[in-house]
Formats: structure tokens, C-alpha cells, sequence
């Protein structure tokens, strides 16, 4: 094998390893500015749940179980009526039944 060829190849490997280096530091930076967010996040969250906890909020939390507790009905009332819309729409599959004939 030439001599040039070699030191190509070794060039090629150096510089392939130099970028990788680099997209290496990328990704760990990426990393780093993405544990950071949620780390804030967590804590965002951990003082709303700390928040939510304090009997200062009291009428919050009457207001969001009585939200929680329409839900519940809201929900029940539109399974009760997808129930009625299959039960009419399986009857109007049936045949009409005939009229009984009437010897007059």
C-alpha cells in the first residue's frame, strides 16, 4: 500500500474522530440544557403541589371537586345516551313488522 494512501486513510479516521468529538460535545451540552429544564420544571411542580396542599387553597380544591364531580355526570349522561342512539339504531335495523290483517 502507498504511503500516501495510508496517511490518507489515518487523515480521514483523525479528521472523522475530531467530528465526532464534536457532535459528542454537542449532545452533552444538549443534555446538560435539558436536565437543567426539567430540573425546573420538577420544581415548578413541587411548589404548586405544595401550594395546592396549604389550607389556604381550600375553596380551589372545593371548586376543582365539584368541576371533578360535573365531569363525572357530564360522563354518564353521554354514555346513557350513545346507549339510547345504538339501542334506536339497532330497532331501525329490524323489519317493520306487519300490520295485523284485519277480516272486515
Amino acid at each position: 500500500m502507498p504511503k500516501s494512501s495510508k496517511q490518507d486513510i489515518i487523515n480521514h479516521l483523525v479528521d472523522s474522530n475530531v467530528k465526532l468529538q464534536e457532535k459528542l460535545v454537542d449532545m452533552v451540552n444538549s443534555i446538560n440544557k435539558l436536565t437543567k429544564r426539567i430540573d425546573t420544571m420538577v420544581e415548578i411542580f413541587e411548589e404548586a403541589a405544595k401550594n395546592v396542599k396549604t389550607d389556604s387553597n381550600e375553596p380551589l380544591r372545593r371548586k376543582l371537586e365539584e368541576l371533578l364531580e360535573q365531569n363525572k355526570n357530564i360522563a354518564r349522561g353521554l354514555i346513557l345516551l350513545e346507549k339510547y342512539v345504538r339501542d334506536k339504531s339497532s330497532f331501525s335495523n329490524l323489519p317493520p313488522k306487519p300490520l295485523p290483517q284485519s277480516n272486515l
